[in-house]
């Protein structure tokens, strides 16, 4: 109950947060609901005695950036021309040219060459996969499939200095 006592007190506080990210009154009330609904589902990954506003302010932040990404994949553009055209137009700038072919022979010979610590949780990332789901299926840590992306990353980095 005085879990629940304390989000709800911090509600006034997560509304005038909220003009960090909107300005829309009533997208500003559905952040604090949708902030107070995940805080109560996961009160379990609270720790007593931290602080319940930084908590809060960071799950807020969280919903967010994933609202924000989701309407702005829904935003996508789809190629209704005929013959789709907008699509069939030439690639003038990816890997369909031989310097860019290298380049990117390259960057895949380095990633093969990282040990599979380091190389499946990066493939993964480089697909679209976010941390969480990584590290369900490779059943590692988050902080650890964090770490390991990191320091793939690094290490290309140092090896296809151009």
């Amino acid at each position: 109950m005085e879990f629940q006592h304390q989000i709800v007190s911090e509600s006034s506080n997560l509304t005038y947060l909220t003009r960090r990210f909107t300005l829309d009154h009533d997208e500003s009330k559905d952040l604090v609901q949708e902030t107070i609904l995940k805080a109560l589902n996961n009160r379990s990954k609270f720790k007593p005695g931290t602080n319940i506003k930084g908590w809060l302010y960071i799950i807020m932040r969280n919903i967010f950036i994933n609202n924000y990404r989701k309407a702005k994949r829904k935003n996508e553009i789809q190629d209704q021309s005929e013959n789709m055209y907008y699509l069939n137009q030439a690639d003038n700038y990816t890997f369909h040219r031989p310097d860019k072919a290298a380049e990117y022979n390259d960057v895949e010979a380095s990633v093969k060459a990282l040990s599979s610590k380091y190389r499946e949780p990066f493939e993964l990332h480089t697909e679209g996969y976010r941390y969480e789901e990584i590290a369900e299926k490779l059943d590692i840590p988050l902080g650890t499939v964090k770490n390991r992306i990191y320091h793939a990353r690094k290490k290309l980095q140092e090896v296809l200095q151009y």
